[in-house]
């Protein structure tokens, strides 16, 4: 490491290097000098909790820019999102530093980019936190890194602590990282949206000395407010009636992706230029949408968090949610995309009933309870190391939150990943029941919060900024509630049908099983054509913001007869059904929870179709209850569900394909493993339909 400068000789350089990369007019901010001096001269370590748009990428591409001329190694920046690491490359290409990313979307680059850093040629390499625990990557590309580094940065820094809006375990493994760098090497890391706690939280595990420089989180040129309309089409149309009037363009935040979909679907048919942007959407289909927005070719991207921290567009003129987040924090770090450039953005909050179930499905994901996790570490020890799909044979959990239940003991040392899956260390591991238990009264709390926010009379950035333990935050002037100018709720009713005949409208496809779970000892590869069902038809899904709330609705009321509205809207999909070949015949899956609705729907389906029921399949021993991942519940479905012998030798003699009625669809086996049956007993052809989907 070569002796730093004085820091009154540094600062005219800082400054230049400032002004290649925001303009001839960009000044350096008091606190952004003292990142900078804290860095590049004292070589600290420095959390920075600022404001959206205050400037926290100009601290880490200058102090970069000053480390490598002094002659020191290239930046690491830990980045979250691909959207962020994009908009951080060309920040760093306007000030003349070379920035290279390594993340999901480009590893047939990866080997390239690592012997351009080791040749010096990369100022900036930026990886995402799933990155640092990939075996190779951990083991062979890392130690070296952190050697060589010159400065190590972390963006969005909230995800470290699982006391932020946006927990991530991948982030945890940070504070190992900053354990074993070598002396000398500075780190920052920066959020806009912590509050005391997770403040607290990540500058200890950035360890003592930590410089926390944390500023008032105002938003001068955000204009807050909230509408509240009674139903799913009153909102949307709403919203296409209002967006036209929003300046420049902007982003639509939803909290589903179902409700993406639907939103811009509606958006575009009503003549306005939008795209939905989710989690599933393609790479490729992601960048041309980011395009898109930041060249104002569209009037908003419909998105998920996806396209959340980071993002930067400093024109954004609104941001729009349909539904709001689970709370303050969270909020407030997605509004605060808006009006970075701009002197005035609306920023809008349309609420949903439906929200709250959302929350709890989300809740639903929470860290495990303490049996389930000593099976998985039981399994591991017995069982040598397993792959995830591997490990869902032995315990009860959905793969997304098998994994992050993985990534937590990793980083508790219970659990190690390696090539081919996961190991256990036999390290000593105590379950934190009271941490979870507080954790998860908090997110409660957040919620209640977040219900406050919609009926406050009291200024609502400052309600906000309150809440991220800002202390400076006073009345702003300028939302609904402080001018007292809120916005009319009204919609002209024709716009208000076809929003609702937009929603109304009935049927998604689904998608037959094509391969069995991997780990399964005697099912394995590709479903036998011969077994296989067509793709399905259900009337929606339970997370869309039209059909999903009355399907909600119905299955909350328990078990009875299928209404007449629903029960002609599934006609409505039948008459639509493009089949090749029409049904001769109707079976149903049996229900142990709602069995007079699926044998009725079934029967009734026959009759107004004028189709044979043959009649529904059985149980051998009890039904097969619930599971959470697709390998448990083939097993499960496997073990108890059967074929009568009259039944199918109804189906063995009914001479066409076979319409196989459930109530809903969740991982999609029962439907798979039913139509398997009807097709062993002589149907030529299986169409899965149901009344719901839960993906």
């Amino acid at each position: 490491m070569i002796d730093a400068p004085d820091a009154a000789m540094l600062r005219p350089e800082a400054e230049e290097r400032l002004r290649a990369l925001a303009g001839e007019h960009a000044r350096l901010r008091d606190d952004q000098w003292a990142a900078i001096e804290a860095l590049v001269v004292d070589r600290r370590r420095v959390l920075v909790v600022q404001r959206t748009g205050w400037g926290k990428s100009a601290v880490y591409f200058v102090a970069t820019a000053l480390l490598r001329d002094l002659g020191e190694g290239p930046t690491v920046i830990v980045s979250p999102l691909l959207a962020l690491m994009r908009n951080q490359i060309a920040a760093a290409e306007r000030a003349g530093i070379r920035a290279v990313t390594i993340n999901s979307a480009n590893p047939e680059a990866w080997e390239e980019i690592y012997g351009q850093v080791a040749e010096g040629l990369v100022d900036v390499l930026l990886v995402s936190p799933e990155r640092l625990n990939n075996p190779d990557f951990r083991d062979n590309v890392l130690p070296e890194l952190a050697e060589s580094a010159g400065l190590v940065v972390v963006d969005e820094a909230h995800c470290i602590s699982d006391w932020g809006h946006d927990f991530r375990p991948d982030y945890r493994r940070l504070a190992t990282l900053f354990d074993d760098l070598p002396p000398g090497i500075p780190v920052l890391a920066t959020t806009a949206t912590a509050n005391a706690r997770v403040t607290r939280d990540v500058a200890e595990q950035m360890g003592e000395g930590t410089l926390v420089l944390r500023g008032p989180l105002e938003r001068e040129s955000l204009h807050l407010g909230v509408v509240r309309l009674p139903t799913a089409e009153q909102r949307l149309a709403w919203l296409a009636q209002t967006l036209r009037e929003l300046p420049g363009s902007g982003i639509v935040y939803t909290l589903t992706v179902a409700a993406a979909h639907e939103i811009a679907g509606h958006l575009r048919e009503q003549g306005l230029e939008v795209a939905a942007y989710t989690g599933q959407t393609e790479p490729s289909e992601r960048l041309e949408a980011e395009e898109a927005l930041l060249a104002n070719k569209v009037k908003a991207l419909v998105a998920t968090s996806a396209l959340g921290m980071g993002f930067d567009k400093p024109d954004l003129g609104f941001v729009v949610h349909v539904g709001a987040p689970q709370s303050p924090v969270a909020y407030y770090q997605q509004v605060g995309r808006a009006g970075r450039g701009v002197e005035r953005a609306e920023v809008i909050l349309l609420p949903g009933a439906e929200d709250r179930e959302i929350w709890a499905y989300f809740g639903s994901l929470a860290f495990p309870p303490e049996p389930v996790v000593r099976a998985v570490l039981q399994t591991l020890e017995e069982r040598g190391v397993l792959s995830t799909q591997a490990l869902e044979t032995a315990v009860d959990l959905s793969r997304s939150r098998l994994e992050m239940m993985l990534k937590v003991l990793d980083v508790d040392g219970a659990v190690r990943r390696v090539k081919g899956g996961w190991e256990a260390t036999g390290e000593p591991w105590a379950y934190d029941a009271e941490r979870y238990s507080r954790i998860a009264a908090e997110r409660k709390a957040e919620q209640e919060a977040m219900l406050g926010y919609l009926t406050t009379t009291e200024c609502r950035e400052q309600y906000l900024r309150r809440h991220l333990d800002d202390d400076t935050a006073t009345p702003c002037g300028r939302c609904d509630n402080c001018t007292g100018r809120h916005r009319s709720a009204e919609i002209a009713a024709p716009a208000v049908e076809s929003a609702r005949a937009r929603l109304s409208r009935p049927g998604v496809e689904i998608e037959a099983r094509r391969q069995w779970p991997t780990g399964l000892s005697d099912l394995s590869g590709r479903i036998k054509p011969e077994l296989g069902a067509e793709p399905g038809r259900v009337l929606g899904r339970l997370t869309d913001i039209g059909w999903g709330n009355r399907l909600r609705d119905l299955f909350a009321g328990g078990d009875g007869p299928l209404p007449d509205d629903v029960f002609k809207a599934v006609v409505q999909v039948l008459a639509s059904w493009e089949w090749r070949e029409r049904p001769v015949a109707v079976v149903n899956v049996p229900s142990a929870t709602r069995p007079l609705l699926v044998r009725g729907f079934a029967e009734r389906l026959a009759q107004v179709g004028r189709l044979a029921y043959l009649g529904e399949l059985g149980y051998r021993a009890g039904s097969p209850g619930r599971q959470f991942n697709s390998a448990k519940r083939v097993q499960a479905v496997r073990a108890t569900l059967a074929m009568p012998r009259e039944l199918g030798a109804a189906v063995a003699t009914c001479g066409g394909p076979v319409l196989l009625i459930d109530d809903r669809v969740d991982t999609g086996w029962t439907m798979t493993l039913a139509a398997a049956l009807v097709r062993h007993a002589g149907a030529p052809a299986v169409l899965p339909l149901a009344l719901a989907t839960t993906s």
